[in-house]
């Protein structure tokens, strides 16, 4: 049975399903506009005010299925006849208020935009209000409190707030693509693109031209599709048509060996793994580009040493991450990777071919080290850099890392890096609250996906990152 967190990630799935299965059997246009139709037939409305509106919606995510806005360079869309136009985030003021004589919120307040009422009950004037937060901390009945938006709530980096007509709205100079308010968001109304059709095509054309298609998995795969084995993935994989899958975990492995031997020559380094936490570098802290990792991430890395060995050969990128399609677009990423989709599009692709995981019998991956596959959670690249730093014989190095689970723990990080005032010499940042296994990309998120990856880092028969770096160049 397949699973996924919420309804609105079981509506997605449908358009994407619908929307492959229509690739791969070359219909016409006319077929894909009438998928909203498809999911939702009939005249009774299921989910919003009238069933026209709900296939309206239901077309602009095929279209977003489809590629989404080329204009729009970024990766996450908003739907705006699909946002709910939520009431406007800010401070109000909630029945707790005793319309007591101290009044401390109305004398705090620098924008006079407190007052009371005739029952001297205390109302916030929105016009003046700045949302400082000062009448709230005075309060003596906490009876003020900041309403926010699910997706401005959900965005760590301030880059939502709200067009002319109420829906969200996306600061492109901010986001960092992570995906946040992509699964946060309550009524689906923002959507990451997909690439799906892309990677059908190339899938096609292998048949067609007998060319090299390689799956490039990552590691927190492991953690999802929790209805049939690691091993029935993998062959489900390779049902789909890709001449080979292989482990992002063996670019990991690669990647920490680089790291950690970037580090002992600089000395002070944060992690390139996580695309949204460099892209928060570079919009937010610039002025600390230069400590980033000059290595790819594993997905770049891995895809590089496969084009160097098959260089007509194409590599599609599956993981958790809607960051990834920002990062594979890159002008020192594109040459490597050719596209990139989450494994709820995954999920997606096997259903529009009718490919039952539990049915299959498996296929075993095995180039990778416990320490590559670890990188899915939060900690595990640090935990590889110290094996790293072992297996050169640097243990006297005093490997001082501060692991950042979140955008937030990223951001005090490296405040305190700017500062010169961080407690350690190597920042390991992860946008997603527990790593890769948080991604907006999983099917599911819980806290069993870490437990997951564990496991299938100890299924590893290779002990040592070198031994794993190693095999590449054979």
């Amino acid at each position: 049975m397949r699973k996924f967190d919420t309804k609105i990630q079981y509506l997605k799935y449908k358009v994407l399903k619908e929307v492959a299965r229509s690739r791969w059997n070359d219909e016409r246009i006319e077929a894909i506009l009438d998928i909203p139709k498809k999911i939702v037939p009939g005249k009774k409305a299921t989910m919003r005010c009238c069933v026209y509106k709900e296939r309206a919606i239901l077309g602009e995510r095929v279209k977003i299925a489809l590629g989404g806005d080329r204009t729009n360079p970024n990766v996450i869309e908003v739907i705006d006849i699909a946002c709910d136009e939520c009431p406007k985030s800010g401070y109000e003021v909630t029945d707790f208020c005793r319309g007591c004589l101290a009044h401390r919120c109305e004398d705090v307040c620098k924008k006079d935009a407190l007052s009371f009422d005739e029952n001297q009950k205390a109302t916030i004037d929105k016009d003046k209000c700045v949302n400082c937060g000062a009448c709230a901390k005075v309060c003596p009945y906490s009876a003020i409190v900041n309403r926010k938006r699910p997706c401005e709530k959900a965005c760590k980096v301030k880059a939502i707030g709200m067009n002319e007509d109420g829906a969200a709205k996306i600061d492109n100079s901010k986001c960092t693509s992570c995906g946040a308010c992509v699964y946060q968001c309550p009524w689906g109304a923002i959507v990451d693109k997909s690439f799906i059709t892309e990677v059908i095509d190339l899938l096609k054309e292998k048949e067609q031209k007998n060319t090299r298609v390689y799956a490039l998995v990552a590691p927190s795969f492991a953690s999802q599709f929790s209805y049939a084995k690691t091993g029935q993935v993998i062959k489900g994989i390779l049902e789909l048509g890709f001449t080979e899958v292989v482990e992002a975990a063996w670019g990991a492995d690669l990647v920490a060996s680089m790291e950690t031997a970037e580090l002992l020559e600089k000395g002070l380094l944060t992690s390139s793994c996580c695309p949204s936490f460099v892209s928060y570098v570079e919009k937010q802290f610039p002025d600390l580009k230069q400590y980033v990792s000059h290595n790819l991430s594993p997905m770049g890395a891995m895809g590089k040493v496969i084009k160097e060995k098959y260089p007509d050969a194409k590599v599609v990128f599956i993981g958790p991450c809607t960051a990834k399609k920002m990062e594979f677009q890159k002008p020192e990423v594109q040459p490597f990777i050719d596209s990139v989709i989450t494994f709820e599009e995954l999920q997606a692709l096997f259903d529009s071919l009718k490919i039952e995981l539990n049915e299959l019998e498996e296929e075993f991956l095995d180039e990778a080290s416990y320490f590559g596959r670890i990188f899915a959670r939060c900690g595990g690249l640090s935990a590889a850099i110290v094996e790293g730093l072992k297996e050169l014989g640097r243990e006297d190095f005093p490997f001082e890392p501060v692991i950042c689970d979140g955008i937030d723990e990223c951001r005090t990080a490296l405040l305190k890096l700017s500062k010169n005032v961080l407690a350690g010499n190597f920042i390991e940042g992860m946008s997603c609250d527990g790593g890769c296994v948080g991604g907006a990309g999983c099917l599911t998120h819980s806290e069993k996906n870490k437990l997951a990856v564990n496991q299938y880092g100890q299924e590893a028969t290779e002990e040592t990152i070198l031994g794993a770096v190693k095999k590449l160049h054979r």
